[in-house]
């Protein structure tokens, strides 16, 4: 039974029931409509102008396409309320809270707050009370038997502003909630959020023996096709999980991925906006954009990539002593002396902070996969072969995206000329291309656990919008493949003889100079070629354990080799042995806590001065009467 509510005689009311005559609202299941309406607009006119009319117009777009028509239908329901033999009927409360619990997360998604006119409570009422299901004409279509398409992963191919990409994020976690979720690793020189998306079957939380991977892009902020790819990455892996993809849901359910979209975002805006002056046919005297400068650096103008700590120079200045390893090296105090940009210190503490294990950081400018060292073993020698005691685990590492990628692998020597010779199948040691100090990936492998490579994409840093579908088919697999690859080598829990894992142990490989240790509950992942490898297990407080392992040569999954360590006295001569610089306190980082200061306070009164609205405010800044700050979150 549908209850009616009697129209009052208002003054505004020139006749009862009326056509609706609101466009987007024409294919509502009823025809008639009356004012005052739900929300009190006295006339159509009243309505079509406000914030809630705009909003019910532009949704689609907003959310690209999700829950609609559903939100704007149900929107239409308090703006143009159903009117039948001069009585108004109100729609169901069991609609709105269905298509909320649906809809919220796109909402969230984009950082808009729930529109206050589709309040369940307070506009619709309920079953008892006599309603109306506002959708019951989208309903009747579908059991007309127009069956709906089969699902797919949609992506829009196009650049996004940094507030857009960060909505994009945000929606993508929102959408797959049990997968996915995003985190801010600090603030850049502008204010602006460095927003990660994590995936993972328990987003949030390091499972045992699950092994983390991150990608980073957009570090030069010009450099701009890694920045696209990881934003489609984002929302393949979601869309893709939801379909019952097996690759894709296998993937997740066995790793916990990281992704940086943009270490650069004051940088990108930069070159952004360069870039679309010299393509505005009106602006003559902007056409020579020097794609290798503007907008490279941050705000301060840094380039990023020269920015870490040199412990390369450390390697090479001790690799004669003994004892010496080539990880964990502790940064000098002299680095906090200098210039150290915010985004650099904001990934220093995030790779410190995560049991990384493998890692890709994505540029433009030429097509290849650069592995450490980046810094010439030589300081006269500028283009000089300089492996890391890991060289043949980098060129596994480099060739797994070289040869998945479209072509990178084919063998064009010098194929940007940007450097010359680019070395063979698209891959090459760093320091063999052109050496440098301060690079990102060479300090992930000298300071931490992490095997990072850098990715170049191609020859042009900035490439234009129609060229982007391209660069995503060229890379997918090899993004896949990448990700997949970390499962390699051997991992394993160190524990003592009571079964508790031991942190901080050291795994060791005879033949490699370089170790890694566990993380927090014991447990410990090493990317190794296939062959016979022995390696040993210790601790301070321990005696070591040995064990002789052969990796298959085609083993797809990681080897599971544990140890237990029985309790010992430590030996004075061997104590140096033992000595590793600890990755566990933040007292080595920054010791004199000035970056940390700088961080707080003088991005928060950055961020204050330029507080940044959503991208989508420019919709309804404009709006008719006062801006619709209900759409603001908080």
């Amino acid at each position: 039974t549908v209850s009616y509510i009697q129209i009052s005689h208002s003054p505004y009311n020139t006749e009862f029931c009326m056509d609706i005559m609101m466009n987007y609202c024409n294919d509502m299941s009823y025809t008639h409509t009356v004012f005052p309406n739900i929300l009190g607009h006295r006339t159509r006119e009243e309505a079509e102008v406000g914030p809630e009319y705009l909003l019910v117009s532009v949704v689609h777009n907003l959310l690209n396409g999700e829950c609609t028509p559903d939100i704007r239908m149900l929107g239409c329901s308090v703006l143009v309320p159903r009117c039948e033999k001069e009585k108004v009927l109100k729609p169901c409360r069991s609609t709105c809270e269905a298509v909320r619990k649906n809809c919220y997360h796109a909402f969230e998604g984009i950082e808009m707050a729930w529109p206050y006119f589709l309040d369940c409570d307070r506009f619709f009422v309920s079953d008892q009370e006599g309603c109306y299901d506002p959708l019951e004409g989208l309903r009747a279509i579908q059991e007309e038997g127009n069956t709906p398409e089969k699902p797919h992963t949609v992506i829009q191919f196009s650049y996004q502003s940094n507030a857009q990409m960060n909505s994009i994020l945000k929606k993508t976690a929102a959408r797959c909630p049990e997968i996915a979720m995003t985190y801010s690793i600090g603030r850049s020189v502008e204010g602006k959020d460095l927003l990660v998306i994590e995936f993972s079957n328990n987003p949030g939380v390091h499972e045992l023996l699950e092994p983390e991977m991150k990608y980073i892009g957009n570090m030069h902020g010009n450099e701009v096709l890694g920045r696209q790819l990881l934003i489609y990455l984002a929302q393949y892996l979601c869309s893709e999980y939801l379909l019952g993809n097996r690759r894709i849901q296998t993937l997740i359910n066995t790793t916990r991925i990281h992704i940086l979209p943009s270490m650069n975002p004051d940088g990108y805006e930069l070159a952004a906006a360069e870039v679309q002056d010299t393509i505005d046919p009106e602006n003559e005297e902007a056409q020579n954009y020097n794609s290798w400068t503007l907008g490279r650096g941050n705000a301060q103008n840094i380039d990023l990539n020269r920015n870490f700590p040199d412990l390369t120079t450390i390697v090479y200045s001790r690799r004669r002593h003994r004892h010496f390893r080539s990880n964990h090296i502790p940064i000098p105090d002299a680095y906090w002396f200098g210039k150290v940009a915010p985004e650099t210190y904001a990934v220093m503490k995030w790779i410190r902070s995560f049991p990384f294990v493998l890692s890709a950081n994505f540029h433009g400018g030429e097509l290849l996969v650069s592995y450490p060292y980046d810094l010439s073993k030589h300081p006269l020698e500028q283009k000089m072969f300089s492996p890391t005691p890991d060289e043949q685990v980098f060129k596994q590492i480099a060739r797994t995206y070289a040869d998945a990628h479209a072509t990178m692998s084919e063998g064009n020597s010098g194929r940007c000329e940007n450097f010359g010779s680019i070395g063979q199948d698209g891959i090459i040691n760093g320091a063999r291309w052109y050496s440098f100090a301060g690079g990102m990936q060479d300090f992930n492998y000298l300071h931490t656990n992490c095997f990072e490579v850098t990715v170049e994409l191609g020859c042009d840093k900035f490439p234009a919008e129609e060229e982007l579908y391209t660069g995503w088919k060229d890379n997918k697999e090899a993004l896949l493949t990448f990700m997949e690859s970390v499962h390699r080598g051997i991992k394993g829990i160190v524990k003592d003889a009571d079964g508790n894992g031991i942190k901080g142990a050291r795994i060791s490989v005879r033949g490699i100079r370089h170790d890694i240790t566990t993380a927090e509950n014991g447990d410990y992942w090493r990317l190794l070629t296939a062959g016979i490898h022995i390696l040993t297990a210790s601790a301070p407080g321990y005696t070591r354990a040995m064990k002789k392992i052969h990796l298959p040569a085609r083993m797809q999954k990681a080897g599971r080799v544990d140890f237990v360590l029985q309790k010992a006295v430590v030996e004075p001569d061997m104590e140096e042995d033992y000595r590793i610089p600890s990755m566990g306190t933040y007292e080595d980082f920054d010791p004199y806590n000035q970056f940390e200061r700088y961080t707080i306070s003088e991005q928060n009164q950055n961020r204050e001065e330029g507080q940044e609205k959503p991208w989508w405010w420019s919709y309804f800044s404009h709006a008719h009467g006062s801006a619709p700050t209900w759409l603001l979150r908080n």
